[in-house]
């Protein structure tokens, strides 16, 4: 035995919308508490060089999306808003040329102390991202930034958005549920 309940919006005992459809099976989320937001993701718009030996905070300088307006791209920092403490993923990786033997280190700060690292050291075939993910809880103020480190001998460059070479770039959005 099955049963079928149609209805084109669902509301709660106060009557706000949660989810509404459209009739040709296009649901619409309503509810602020059921989307993952808020959300964004920053990239480079230009390369940036990483001095050799040094770490160096990644200036994320444009936005492909900010709900919530949680990225600010002159401080290069996401900042947890009011109203939205909880557990958020995280998300950041980079492309950057290096010769083998090279030690590649991306960096998550959270209020200005490291709290993630991922190091690679660079083989034969001259591998060059390296990524990092990870779900951090998170209280309304705290903010996040990504650094880099590269020990080429020389400056390198972590590649922009117009290199052709896969994307640069840092993000994050709160989980529901979670």
């Amino acid at each position: 035995m099955s049963s079928i309940i149609k209805v084109n919006t669902f509301q709660d005992a106060n009557g706000n919308a949660l989810f509404s459809s459209d009739g040709s099976g296009n649901v619409t989320l309503s509810a602020g508490a059921m989307k993952n937001t808020p959300a964004f993701e920053a990239y480079l718009s230009a390369d940036q060089s990483i001095s050799n030996n040094t770490a160096t905070k990644i200036n994320w300088n444009a936005e492909r999306f900010d709900i919530g307006s949680v990225y600010d791209t002159s401080s290069y920092r996401f900042t947890i808003p009011s109203g939205y403490a909880g557990k958020y993923h995280i998300y950041s990786q980079i492309m950057m040329s290096l010769v083998s033997g090279a030690t590649l280190v991306l960096y998550l700060y959270k209020n200005g102390s490291q709290i993630l690292v991922n190091e690679k050291l660079v083989g034969a075939l001259g591998n060059r991202d390296i990524i990092i993910s990870t779900t951090v809880d998170c209280a309304v103020g705290d903010y996040f930034e990504m650094y880099c480190y590269q020990n080429t001998g020389v400056s390198k460059n972590i590649e922009s958005e117009a290199s052709n070479n896969g994307p640069s770039l840092f993000g994050a959005y709160k989980l529901i549920g979670a």
